[in-house]
């Protein structure tokens, strides 16, 4: 009998036991092991991840460059952060960057952006463009193979990041024999493992239009995204955007026009209306916007030809040149346009720019160019302007088009976006930190060559790469974003 009772006894406390550990795990939920160290805490910020919805203060563990646990209660690190008043976001995805120089990357990550992408103009030759950064960039890396550099080459007027006015590129029709090169090398850049195809069918004119349906066909095969720069802007945006969403709808291959509001101008909200009816005709069409009422571009490039000011509704003086800031006349818009060189072209009202931003079918890249405010403040601007100024998104839209959406728009060639633009357990480790009540950007189009504020911290893999707002030298944790068919 006494042993009995003692058994009794035992078997309650076990059962109390258990039932008390159930209870403080409704509580105090951990995904991972709370006894593990971690190699990083990130400690007290308000985790927000547009994919599930959390937005809750938790701790993150992070080992080997994974997130390894999600806890509400403490986690034990080689390293800890104390994000106490912080927002704890997926790292941003930029989509769409030309400048790659050393300067450029600082403001990037200084902006909070942790996956930077050239998915407009691209490569024609994919393997060098990714030795070139192997090891060597803070934050990951990754290339379309560009129908704009391709037609360069097969048409004989490579090597240029744009193709001049009077180039073959932009004023020659391709051959049949010539088209079915273009193709085969964009096949070529896919199979290198490019996770898109570029177009800037603006700067190439003289490409027909089955030239660009043969090079869809391409993309279709590999299940590449087509990042595409309009032929027409303003008024004959629409007649351009519906080249391509037929182009998408006959082939398969998915569609993101890129810089939407600055080739639409006032046509902007139809086009808006057209990618998100044909969404809902399942096709695979999205847009992309950078958060700036001007454009930047070569003055030396097809689209300022002679009848520019008519066809755009624009003047001299609306132009700025990129290395000076100054506004330009007729008499050194002529002489730019002998020399080549980036110009600022004012071009849109705030009001256009705005509706993009908040429309569901659009997420945010830059279209980073040296000499513009956009190659280093955009994702601080859309945070600090549109979020908490104006109260035109909510902090969790503004984070899923800023993260989620743009690794949607790649995972399908590039499986390893599933574990990126998102904090789960098992997702790759790029976080950034950032004060909601001051992240604010400080370029400007007189000052482009500012810093923004407010990103406290940044984390790229697992590496801390921006620490107290400074930038970590020789942190270089950067992975090639490739496609492997």
């Amino acid at each position: 009998m006494g042993n009995d009772h003692r058994d009794n006894d035992a078997h309650t406390m076990k059962s109390f036991a258990t039932s008390l550990l159930f209870a403080l795990a409704l509580v105090f939920p951990v995904t991972g092991s709370s006894a593990e160290t971690f190699d990083l805490v990130i400690r007290g910020g308000r985790v927000m991840d547009p994919e599930t919805g959390l937005d809750a203060v938790r701790e993150i563990g992070i080992s080997d460059g994974k997130i390894a646990a999600i806890s509400e209660s403490p986690l034990s690190g080689s390293e800890v952060i104390d994000a106490a008043g912080l927002v704890v976001a997926p790292g941003f995805i930029d989509l769409h960057q030309h400048a790659w120089d050393e300067e450029s990357i600082r403001f990037k990550i200084r902006d909070g952006v942790t996956s930077l992408l050239e998915l407009e103009v691209g490569t024609d030759d994919v393997d060098p463009w990714y030795r070139k950064y192997e090891g060597k960039l803070p934050l990951h890396f990754g290339v379309a193979v560009g129908h704009i550099p391709v037609r360069m080459r097969v048409m004989g007027d490579f090597p240029g990041f744009l193709p001049k006015a009077d180039s073959k590129a932009a004023t020659i029709e391709a051959t049949t024999a010539q088209i079915a090169e273009m193709k085969a090398g964009i096949a070529r850049g896919l199979d290198a493992g490019a996770v898109a195809v570029g177009f800037g069918i603006r700067y190439t004119p003289a490409a027909t239009r089955w030239e660009i349906l043969e090079m869809f066909r391409a993309a279709a095969n590999y299940q590449a995204s087509c990042h595409v720069h309009l032929r027409e802007r303003g008024d004959r945006s629409i007649e351009a955007a519906q080249e391509v969403i037929a182009c998408s709808a006959i082939t398969g291959a998915p569609l993101q026009i890129v810089h939407l509001q600055a080739i639409g101008a006032s046509s902007t909200p139809k086009l808006l209306q057209m990618a998100a009816e044909a969404q809902t005709h399942d096709l695979d069409v999205t847009a992309e916007i950078y958060p700036w009422t001007a454009g930047m571009t070569d003055i030396s490039a097809s689209m300022f030809a002679d009848g520019w000011r008519e066809e755009f509704g624009l003047d001299y003086g609306d132009l700025q040149w990129g290395a000076t800031g100054e506004r330009l006349s007729e008499e050194t818009f002529r002489k730019y346009r002998e020399t080549g060189g980036l110009v600022i072209v004012h071009s849109n009202p705030e009001s256009v720019v705005t509706e993009a931003i908040i429309h569901p079918a659009s997420m945010i890249a830059s279209d980073g160019l040296v000499g513009h405010p956009r190659n280093a403040g955009t994702y601080a601007r859309i945070l600090g302007h549109y979020v908490r100024e104006l109260k035109e998104l909510t902090l969790m839209e503004a984070l899923r088009k800023i993260t989620l959406m743009p690794a949607q728009r790649l995972e399908a060639r590039a499986p390893m976006m599933k574990q990126m633009g998102r904090i789960q357990q098992g997702c790759v480790a790029d976080l950034t930190l950032f004060d909601p009540e001051s992240v604010t950007e400080r370029a400007t189009f007189t000052e482009p060559k500012e810093f923004s504020e407010g990103i406290p911290f940044v984390i790229v893999a697992g590496t801390v790469v921006v620490r107290d707002g400074e930038i970590v030298e020789n942190a270089l944790p950067g992975q090639a974003i490739r496609a492997h068919p």
